[in-house]
């Protein structure tokens, strides 16, 4: 129970709320997506802020993941592991410090990811990667990036060897993908009537 709660606490910390409202004294909130996460933070507070908030936002899903093996000594208890994960992303998206609406998951989820599948994360990032290269659509590469990973996940453990531990790490990795996928519903409605935003640089920091 203290590593599941943890794990949530952690993950709620705002690190893009706090870095906007020390930056330029303004509520991340109000601009643009609305969203805290580093996408948001880029277009409102310049890319130096946006980087801070990715690193950080990646360190709490690493941090809440590590600190749950520590706490359980990693012995018996991968579900505890794994659902921690899944709460770590459930406390950015739906933080008590911002009255549960704050960002999509996106870094907090690559925190995660680098910790329970690492090798999965590689295939992720280029899908990642190429999606936003081809269409300049951030939404568009993190939805496909999420959806991918349990398939690379998948196989990893079939073509390249056994994960250990592999139904709890997979069921961690489809629902946190799940619910990446479900914050972004809104830009998936913008994609399907081809208004949504493309990736820029945003205000210079």
């Amino acid at each position: 129970l203290l590593a599941l709660l943890l794990g949530y606490l952690l993950g709620s910390i705002p690190f893009g709320f706090l870095i906007v409202q020390v930056k330029s004294g303004r509520d991340i909130r109000q601009s643009g997506s609305g969203a805290t996460g580093a996408n948001n933070v880029t277009r409102t507070a310049g890319k130096g802020a946006g980087i801070l908030t990715l690193v950080l936002d990646a360190f709490k899903g690493a941090g809440a993941v590590l600190l749950a093996r520590w706490l359980l000594d990693d012995s018996g208890t991968p579900w505890t592991v794994a659902v921690t994960g899944i709460l770590a992303v459930v406390g950015h998206c739906y933080p008590v410090w911002l009255n549960f609406k704050a960002g999509k998951g996106v870094a907090t989820a690559l925190g995660v990811f680098l910790v329970i599948a690492p090798l999965a994360v590689t295939g992720s990032l280029v899908v990642f990667i190429a999606t936003v290269w081809l269409t300049r659509y951030v939404s568009l590469g993190s939805i496909l990036a999420a959806a991918s990973i349990p398939l690379w996940a998948l196989l990893q453990h079939i073509l390249i060897g056994p994960i250990d531990h592999f139904a709890p790490v997979l069921s961690s990795l489809g629902a946190v993908a799940a619910l990446v996928i479900a914050k972004h519903h809104e830009n998936i409605r913008r994609l399907a009537a081809g208004n949504e935003s493309r990736f820029s640089s945003g205000p210079k920091s």
